[in-house]
């Protein structure tokens, strides 16, 4: 697999693969490469997204002497050595071990530490938990629009059934997380009726600020007529595919035009990726979660806190930081023993680091430090 082609990124941004890390070749993205000796800063991407997600804000770190550094995670993009098949072992998507491919990423770049981890989306959760396990590694944090409640407890309570509830609704539903660990569901989208292009351009459309309706607010709590409050992209109708859902939401040829965040050439970068890859291996993240088949070994740190310094970014019009009723609290009383206020960026949804990056960057270079060159 060929790194991506320098056509696609920005000025002091390369592309390059490496080799033998805890069992993959991972494809990464570089900006500050230039001078040996800067901090690492590593950027991890949630779903569906990649390493390119983080093209933006990449060149600003580097000119704050940084080295920013965005692998393709596991499962994703070109990014090469896991299997897309859906009754292949699961053990190595579990959180513990996308932590190792973070070391190994970091090592093979030649550091020892990261000034800072930063997480977006499903990458959140692998950034809260590197800094949480190896603090000495990875020593700042920052979340964006995905907050961490912190280590499930040693003994977990088992509530009434959620899915049950949802799908007995006047207008039957089900969760998005839930739908995403089914088998049909990478063929769903990997073989849209309306191609992997449209798909993609209707999904990032529905959860971002252009969308008017992400209007979030608090949710009462974990209850089916509370998660019905939110858009179809989060508690879905129960007969609808993920790509039937967006293709309602799907802007129109000017909003399309209109839309300077992702234009047609750069979402075609993510198209062509998922075209050729499928969606398996960032599904496989949420198999992970909702089996909680691997969570014996993530409650032996029950109880443990984030103890570095740690920020909250997230898009003002953000459905994923209210999709878990409490989580914000739970994040800044619980988890993150030294988290300020979350920072929320209006103008912004989900994919808040595309779609407001000067923004972004202005508060991530604020936590960091903003080293200069």
């Amino acid at each position: 697999m060929a790194p991506l082609a320098a056509e696609h990124l920005p000025a002091g941004v390369r592309a390059r693969l490496l080799p033998g890390v805890n069992g993959l070749d991972v494809h990464v993205l570089e900006a500050g490469f230039e001078t040996a000796g800067r901090p690492a800063v590593l950027l991890l991407h949630g779903f569906p997204e990649l390493a390119y997600s983080w093209r933006k804000v990449m060149p600003a770190l580097a000119q704050a002497g940084y080295h920013a550094i965005a692998p393709d995670q596991r499962g994703y993009g070109r990014t090469t050595g896991w299997s897309a098949d859906y009754d292949a072992d699961l053990a190595p998507f579990r959180f513990l071990n996308l932590v190792r491919d973070a070391l190994g990423v970091l090592a093979a770049c030649g550091h020892r530490s990261a000034h800072a981890v930063v997480g977006h989306d499903f990458g959140a959760s692998v950034a809260a938990w590197a800094a949480l396990v190896r603090p000495d590694v990875f020593q700042r944090l920052v979340l964006m629009s995905a907050p961490f409640g912190g280590p499930p407890p040693l003994a977990p309570a088992r509530g009434p059934d959620i899915h049950a509830a949802l799908a007995a609704l006047p207008r039957p539903r089900k969760h998005y997380q839930w739908y995403y660990s089914t088998r049909p569901a990478n063929a769903d989208m990997w073989r849209a009726p309306q191609g992997v292009h449209d798909f993609l351009r209707a999904y990032y459309h529905h959860k971002s600020a252009d969308w008017a309706a992400n209007r979030p607010f608090e949710l009462a709590g974990w209850t089916a007529d509370e998660l019905a409050k939110m858009p179809t992209y989060y508690i879905m109708d129960l007969a609808e595919t993920m790509a039937g859902t967006v293709a309602h939401e799907m802007p129109t040829s000017a909003e399309i035009a209109g839309c300077s965040w992702l234009p047609e050439h750069e979402l075609r970068v993510y198209s062509d990726e998922y075209a050729r890859s499928g969606f398996q291996g960032g599904l496989n993240w949420y198999r992970v979660r909702t089996s909680r088949a691997f969570d014996g070994e993530l409650e032996l740190f029950a109880a443990r806190t984030i103890d570095v310094p740690a920020a909250f970014i997230a898009g003002a019009s953000d459905w994923g930081i209210r999709q878990s009723p409490g989580a914000l609290d739970r994040m800044r009383d619980r988890a993150c023993t030294r988290m300020g206020p979350p920072r929320l960026i209006d103008g912004a949804g989900h994919w808040v680091q595309q779609e407001r990056p000067t923004e972004t960057t202005r508060l991530l270079l604020e936590f960091l430090g903003g080293r200069q060159s």
